[in-house]
């Protein structure tokens, strides 16, 4: 038996505010963030399947990330539901694209919403591992799966 990791580098640039935060994120600022997203799974050893030496191929994973993270994400204002800047989403003058989330958007939040956004669409012959979301080049939040298993 064989476990690889393997692991995808996604990039997108997205703002948030903080509400209720008593530092300066409580206002609208922005971040290029960095996502690795780790897929474990054995390797495909059947010779003549096309993904024949694959525990998962790089395209199938992009195409899942790109969909459920990145095309959503990328370039967005992300607000907490509760936060007073949400008035910028209900304005019918601002065609921004701004998302309002039911927790506070910190890189652990968010972290925690990418794998719900994830999990459901890895192949059953493979599981998510882990996802390491980084909002600065020094500052950064991982989830793993085994330490989530109940």
């Amino acid at each position: 038996m064989n476990k690889i990791r393997v692991t995808k580098e996604f990039h997108f640039e997205m703002a948030h505010a903080l509400y209720g935060y008593d530092g300066p994120c409580k206002n609208i600022h922005g971040h290029s963030y960095k996502l690795s997203v780790s897929i474990i799974g054995e390797i495909n050893n059947q010779e003549n399947h096309p993904k024949n030496g694959m525990v998962v191929d790089f395209t199938d994973l992009k195409e899942i990330v790109n969909a459920q993270i990145i095309d959503k994400f990328d370039h967005t204002l992300v607000l907490n539901s509760k936060s007073p800047h949400k008035r910028f989403a209900e304005s019918d003058n601002i065609s921004e694209k701004i998302i309002l989330v039911d927790y506070q958007p910190t890189c652990e939040n968010l972290l925690v919403d990418f794998v719900k956004k994830i999990m459901p669409h890895i192949s059953k012959n493979m599981k998510l591992h882990h996802l390491r979301l980084s909002e600065t080049s020094t500052s950064c939040a991982e989830w793993y799966a085994e330490d989530n298993i109940s």
